[in-house]
């Protein structure tokens, strides 16, 4: 395919190895002007060398803005009032990171008078359909320059290679043969030895979380306040969103919890395992639930819990500016205008367990009518009406069957 004119591109950089590599193919295959732009999501240090390295391999100018507070509040949290799990693991931290990445780069581009974006995901994997989507949405008529569908470098050692002839410093080594995807809802693990589906993780791999056999032998009880279905308080003490996250991180990844090792269906049709560390989502998911369970209508919760899985497949697919996912959002929002209250968990030993919950303005669990003590308000003998009308098909069924076989 014929390479479309470019006269200045903005990349969604990371400083590693592929987009490391990418960047210095930009200049060499389109001889065009090259803007970076990095998202900081909480990947801690990793952002530290790249503005040097970015310039070092040949950007012409350098972005790199701190999104982590508009990463929790606009994307993490509506996803956790949804309760959103992939395939009954993954709670979707690189999916959420890829819609707000795309959108800040579409701006900057904007900004930059920029005629094309470019990003460094592989043509096998789901990154690339999240981040073209969004890109799409946000301007149909922008360019895509997508290498790893271009060139070829088909390899991991081709572009070692590639990036030992041009000079570029090689982030991955010996001792950590996997590619890793870091921001405040989780790290990923995936490509390397962990191709081997029987091979399990080594434990040095690990970033967030202790191992659950050497955490604290001794529980900690933690209390984490929602109001309308997202957390704002741990503890009794109120924090932001990108804060409450880091914290939740910082006392799960203390005691093992949040690992995930996860034989996932990608988008485009193949299997891939990803190994994952989500010990604050973890927390927050188990919390949300519990506060919900003590405020939100029975079949108000039957109804969005029916639709979690396609929720959830619609981030991991990349559709979260689509007028569906938009449209649900509206529902599952709705849904959370009761959920105010507070949580108490239990955290040992790579698990996290529900032992309490209460709301002041919102709970729907009556004593009078739940207690197994002698009430004034619940007729038992009502409920024979109640089961015999529900039984009433069945009833009729069997009649007919019996009848069938005489």
């Amino acid at each position: 395919m014929a390479k479309k004119e470019v006269k200045k591109i903005v990349l969604a950089y990371s400083g590693g190895l592929d987009t490391s590599i990418i960047l210095k193919w930009l200049k060499n295959e389109y001889g065009c002007e090259v803007v970076t732009f990095s998202a900081d999501l909480g990947q801690g240090d990793e952002l530290e060398p790249v503005r040097e390295k970015a310039f070092k391999t040949g950007a012409d100018k350098v972005y790199i803005d701190d999104l982590r507070e508009e990463f929790v509040r606009d994307f993490v949290f509506p996803m956790f009032r949804a309760n959103a799990i992939y395939e009954g693991s993954y709670l979707l931290g690189t999916s959420i990171a890829r819609p707000l990445i795309a959108k800040r780069q579409m701006e900057i581009a904007k900004i930059e008078g920029c005629d094309a974006v470019s990003h460094g995901a592989t043509g096998k994997g789901n990154d690339q359909v999240r981040f073209e989507l969004a890109y799409y949405h946000f301007n149909p008529a922008i360019t895509v320059v997508a290498p790893w569908r271009e060139w070829k470098l088909n390899s991991r050692q081709a572009l070692i290679n590639y990036a030992k002839r041009n000079d570029i410093p090689i982030p991955i080594t010996k001792k950590r043969p996997w590619s890793s995807d870091r921001n405040l809802l989780h790290i990923s693990f995936e490509g390397g030895i962990l191709e081997d589906t029987w091979l399990e993780p080594p434990e040095n791999m690990f970033v967030l979380t202790k191992a659950p056999e050497k955490a604290p032998n001794k529980p900690q009880y933690v209390e984490i306040e929602f109001e309308k279905g997202n957390a704002v308080a741990v503890d009794g003490v109120r924090m932001s969103p990108a804060e409450l996250l880091a914290h939740l991180n910082t006392i799960g990844g203390e005691h093992g919890i949040g690992r995930v090792d996860l034989l996932e269906n990608r988008s485009v049709g193949m299997k891939s395992r990803g190994v994952y560390e989500t010990p604050g989502g973890t927390i927050l998911r188990e919390a949300h639930m519990a506060v919900e369970q003590i405020t939100m209508d029975r079949e108000v919760m039957h109804l969005r819990d029916s639709l979690i899985p396609r929720y959830a497949e619609m981030i991991y697919n990349g559709y979260w500016f689509s007028p569906e996912r938009e449209m649900m959002q509206c529902l599952i929002d709705d849904s959370q205008k009761t959920v105010n209250g507070v949580a108490r968990l239990k955290l040992y030993k790579g698990h996290v367990r529900t032992v309490g919950r209460k709301s002041e303005s919102d709970s729907l669990f009556n004593l009078d009518f739940a207690t197994f003590e002698k009430d004034q308000v619940y007729n038992q003998a009502d409920a024979e009406g109640f089961i015999k009308l529900n039984s009433l098909r069945l009833r009729i069924r069997s009649l007919m069957q019996a009848n069938k076989n005489k």
